[in-house]
């Protein structure tokens, strides 16, 4: 009777084991799934961010706050080289940390994690401690990780991320956080052209406008919060006959009394550049081509009733030096989406081999 119970009881014990493996295999495969979904809602949210109408600047900081959020992650700081210094581009460490966080590329312990591209864990023992590369900030952090970024095998900067916690991150899934890493490397991989637009934009000379790059950024997410915008280019026909007959001093004096009246007509929701020499481009957001003919035919015609002058130092105009432009106009529709680059391409075809004795507006 006792070994009968004894079976019993080893037969119970037996399936309770089966039981509780079978429980903790569905509860592993359970939080992989739900690993799987995060890490897809993330890679969805990253897609959105990039497609944001908004600066370099703001989709990795939207970024860093997705991972905070979505990771639950204490402190998460992004750190790139923009080749001439190392500066943090996200964190939401309070600011006067900053310092040492943008110098750990000169910290002994992660230059090996820089040269051999493995991420460096490091924590302490109890909260008497701090982490070796802290300087001021004693019970801010007590673990972290080191994640050296890289793009197409060259040394970028940097993503730390740091807990208040001695061995939080002891028992991470540092698969998880590779393919976090990789994320943010493609993503600043991908606004890497957004960025260096960004940064030659300049502003002309005579007029003030901003140049053609100032259309794929900044300017592309004013138009872009409309489905629908009219692109107008425009060129001064006459200018380079100005230039050669009158004087080029005259042709700038036009340059700048055009833009000034157009600059002084056109509501600020507009993006009106200097595209290129002679040629001009407003971008009349959400407006359709309908819209703008009346306005077009209006200040076209002010623009070439102005005689335009150039006056001595007495105030008087100099002989031979006075002339009207002559304005050639063309209009597409830009639809948000679509290739602005390749829209403004074939208005610039079209001025360019126009006659340069036609003075029209055109739709094309």
């Amino acid at each position: 009777m006792l070994i009968a119970i004894v079976v019993i009881l080893i037969i119970v014990v037996i399936g309770l084991i089966i039981y509780n493996l079978s429980i903790h295999k569905k509860i592993q495969t359970f939080k992989n799934i739900n690993q799987k979904i995060t890490n897809l809602s993330v890679v969805q949210d990253f897609i959105n961010t990039i497609g944001e109408t908004s600066s370099v600047d703001e989709k990795i900081k939207k970024i860093n706050e997705i991972l905070i959020e979505k990771y639950e992650i204490k402190y998460s700081t992004i750190v790139v080289f923009d080749g001439a210094e190392y500066i943090i581009k996200a964190s939401n460490v309070d600011q006067r940390h900053w310092e040492s966080l943008k110098s750990l590329q000169d910290v002994e312990m992660f230059k090996d994690s820089i040269s051999s591209g493995i991420p460096k864990y490091v924590t302490v023992n109890n909260e008497n401690e701090r982490l070796p590369y802290q300087k001021m900030e004693f019970g801010r952090a007590k673990s972290a990780i080191f994640f050296p970024l890289y793009i197409d095998n060259v040394y970028i900067g940097y993503w730390i991320i740091e807990s208040g916690t001695p061995h939080d991150f002891d028992n991470v899934d540092t698969t998880v956080l590779e393919v976090i890493k990789e994320n943010i490397v493609s993503v600043l991989k991908t606004v890497t052209h957004q960025r260096t637009l960004e940064a030659i934009v300049r502003q002309d000379l005579f007029t003030g406008l901003n140049s053609e790059e100032y259309l794929y950024g900044e300017g592309k997410r004013v138009i872009d919060q409309y489905t629908t915008s009219t692109i107008c280019m425009f060129r001064i026909n006459n200018l380079e006959e100005i230039n050669k007959k009158c004087s080029r001093e005259l042709g700038n004096e036009v340059v700048t009394q055009v833009s000034n009246i157009i600059k002084e007509n056109i509501a600020d929701t507009y993006v009106f550049v200097r595209y290129m020499g002679p040629k001009f481009v407003i971008a009349f957001s959400g407006v359709n081509i309908d819209s703008v003919a009346d306005f077009l035919n209006d200040i076209k015609a002010t623009i070439e009733n102005t005689v335009v002058s150039l006056k001595n130092e007495e105030g008087e105009i100099i002989k031979g030096q006075q002339a009207k432009p002559v304005l050639n106009f063309a209009l597409a529709t830009y639809y948000k989406g679509t290739g602005l680059e390749e829209l403004l391409k074939k208005l610039e075809d079209y001025l360019d081999h126009a006659d340069k004795k036609e003075s029209e507006i055109t739709n094309i």
